[in-house]
């Protein structure tokens, strides 16, 4: 079955960028010109999906704002032919793909956050792009490359990436085995969630996009009914059942991640788009030769 919708969950407090984060949600933080979240965006109508469905929370309603038409701002633009491609760029923004918002109204963890999005997703299979990874690939976005996956095996496909052994307990670790004539496609079977040195069972961790059944719905609500008041009930053991039995892929997806609850990853963000950026790249990696130059 075709993915057709996704949801954005973007609802976290962005704690670890404070105090940046403190009066503009960490979305919103920019990438050289444009948000993180509106890459986020980009990909998923790039890779064919048609409604998106963004979980926001108290305090992001700028987010809902950038993604609306500013009439004001568009006719100024429309009236000076020298900035005509910022004009097309602004309403290119406001016509990416059918986008709709509902608030968490509790701070509950990701797995409640993706499970206010049931009824806007019905009995279909959906994208989860999370609201802190940009993941760029111009030639063949992310999401589209995991779309592929789910709709020829028609199994709950998670974005995976090795990462270095230092940094695994970070995230999580995937018993993971081959699959013949795939590449890049592995059968996952089990996850230990932040692993000690003796829990590691590979160095492939689950890092922001993913492509879900509409049944795990039942299993988020099963699995938050059961969780004592005042824990989080966890989305990485709602994939953990579905590698139990034997319906849970790992895809090593093919894209530059940058992790924007991070600063390190912010900074990174910044600097390595900003190089490959139309505008302003050659000025600035003259710019990072030189300033390389002085710190020697």
């Amino acid at each position: 079955m075709k993915v057709r919708k996704a949801i954005i969950p973007a609802a976290g407090l962005g704690t670890r960028v404070l105090p940046a984060s403190k009066s503009v949600p960490k979305e919103m933080l920019n990438i050289v010109d444009k948000p993180a979240i509106q890459y986020i965006v980009e990909e998923a109508a790039a890779s064919g999906i048609e409604d998106i469905l963004i979980i926001t929370n108290r305090g992001k309603g700028v987010i809902e704002d950038h993604f609306d038409h500013s009439f004001e701002l568009e006719a100024q633009l429309a009236s000076n032919p020298a900035k005509a491609d910022l004009y097309e760029s602004v309403k290119k923004c406001a016509n990416l793909a059918n986008i709709y918002f509902i608030r968490q109204k509790e701070t509950k963890g990701l797995a409640h956050a993706i499970l206010a999005g049931k009824s806007f997703i019905g009995d279909e299979p959906f994208a989860v792009l999370y609201g802190d990874d940009v993941i760029i690939n111009d030639k063949d976005p992310v999401t589209a490359q995991m779309c592929r996956c789910y709709e020829k095996y028609g199994k709950c496909t998670v974005g995976v990436q090795a990462v270095p052994e230092e940094a695994i307990h970070l995230y999580c670790s995937l018993g993971i085995t081959p699959i013949d004539g795939e590449d890049r496609l592995m059968n996952c079977y089990r996850i230990n969630e932040k692993p000690t040195k003796e829990e590691i069972l590979s160095l492939y961790a689950i890092l922001g996009r993913v492509i879900m059944p509409p049944e795990a719905f039942g299993m988020i609500e099963e699995g938050l009914a059961a969780t004592p008041e005042g824990k989080e009930f966890y989305l990485t053991d709602v994939f953990t059942r579905l590698g139990q039995e034997g319906r849970l892929l790992a895809y090593d997806f093919d894209g530059r991640r940058y992790d924007m609850g991070n600063k390190l990853g912010i900074m990174q963000a910044n600097c390595e788009v900003a190089l490959d950026h139309p505008e302003i790249g050659e000025d600035f990696k003259a710019y990072i030769k030189a300033l390389a130059a002085s710190l020697d």
